[in-house]
């Protein structure tokens, strides 16, 4: 480990997680090392710590630092936050009585700094995008699954549909929907699990929907349009954007990936078969060298006016996201998915900066003082 004293000038920043009675905390530790060896690379004193050892009356506090070989971790006493990163790992964690008792208290002491509060419900980030003129255009025609009713009506104006779980995670749930009216079993519903799919199809919508509703259960789902991606070898592709904010606290783009569907997967997501590409080599591929350079440029562009409208409309102080936009066959960019709580880019350059903006953008934090 660098042993690089902290700098008093600098805030003190917490990573926030949930404990666990047998490996002290959760979250990805790996993930953990990278921003505690960066913020002491700067000059940063750094820690991890849990909602229950995070006690905001007292001046110190329990934290947890990686051994200088990373393997084991230390319970020490650090002075308590001026900036909290928040890293609690899922929804279910979040949802906790103590968890958001915490998050809710933090957001209020004078004091310390947090950002992202919350995981995003996928029904709100559309809601929030529709009520700007300028991102509504990127938005793919949605609505919440209620009933059979709301597919036979969209089913009117498309005949490929996405079926996604409100809170879903990497393409956890989604299921794709086809109508074909000239076969004999019209309704084509392709439901996804781990790398393997399954095609159900059925003759009728109530037999349909009957199938539907065993798979998603109690969840809360969105019906959306299936926009027609651009295809890479014959496989449709999408592009993930890390968004983060500065050292000025403004919005700004730290990197571009793209990731390419599995061979029949009906998502792009890595862990189901995808594989992470080259933006511009691939939309070379499709589009051309002159067209493909046209898309990049709007990519940020488009990425920004959507992260600065998720902030404005959710009314809650954001610090970073990553977001999913396809790319339909005439070179349009359509929205898909934004997450609160982005997982790292394997992408060298894009991991190193978004590393030091984590950093750069607590400091600005540190900075401004609450509205009391």
């Amino acid at each position: 480990m660098n042993s690089r004293i902290p700098d008093p000038g600098k805030p003190v920043i917490a990573i926030l997680t949930t404990s666990d009675r047998l490996k002290q905390f959760r979250g990805n530790r790996n993930n953990f090392r990278d921003i505690i060896r960066t913020g002491k690379e700067m000059g940063y004193l750094v820690y991890v710590v849990t909602v229950r050892d995070l006690k905001l009356e007292e001046r110190m506090v329990n934290g947890y630092v990686p051994s200088a070989s990373g393997k084991l971790w230390y319970s020490i006493p650090v002075p308590l936050p001026q900036v909290i990163y928040n890293r609690i790992p899922n929804r279910d964690e979040e949802e906790k009585a103590p968890v958001a008792r915490k998050i809710a208290e933090c957001l209020e002491h004078p004091e310390i700094q947090l950002y992202n509060p919350n995981f995003f419900n996928k029904w709100n980030l559309f809601e929030w995008l529709k009520e700007s003129k300028a991102t509504s255009k990127h938005v793919p025609k949605t609505r919440r699954l209620r009933s059979a009713a709301t597919l036979t009506a969209m089913l009117k104006n498309h005949d490929s549909l996405y079926l996604k779980p409100e809170n879903g995670k990497a393409g956890k749930g989604i299921m794709r929907l086809r109508y074909r009216a000239d076969a004999l079993l019209p309704y084509r519903l392709q439901i996804q699990s781990g790398k393997k799919n399954t095609t159900y199809k059925a003759a009728s919508i109530e037999r349909l929907w009957a199938r539907i509703v065993r798979e998603k259960g109690v969840s809360r789902y969105i019906v959306q349009q299936a926009i027609v991606l651009a295809a890479h070898r014959g496989r449709p592709f999408d592009l993930r954007v890390l968004l983060q904010k500065n050292g000025r606290g403004a919005w700004a783009v730290t990197g571009i990936g793209a990731r390419l569907a599995g061979a029949r997967s009906i998502t792009t997501h890595v862990p189901r078969g995808g594989s992470i590409e080259e933006p511009s080599s691939m939309l070379e591929g499709t589009f051309g060298a002159e067209q493909a350079a046209a898309i990049l440029k709007n990519v940020p562009t488009t990425a920004l006016l959507i992260a600065r409208q998720i902030e404005r409309a959710s009314a809650t102080m954001l610090g970073e996201m990553s977001m999913d936009l396809g790319v339909d066959e005439e070179g349009g960019l359509w929205f898909f998915e934004a997450n609160s709580r982005p997982m790292k880019f394997d992408e060298p350059a894009i991991r190193k900066l978004s590393l030091e903006r984590i950093f750069q953008y607590g400091q600005h934090l540190s900075r401004q003082t609450k509205p009391q």
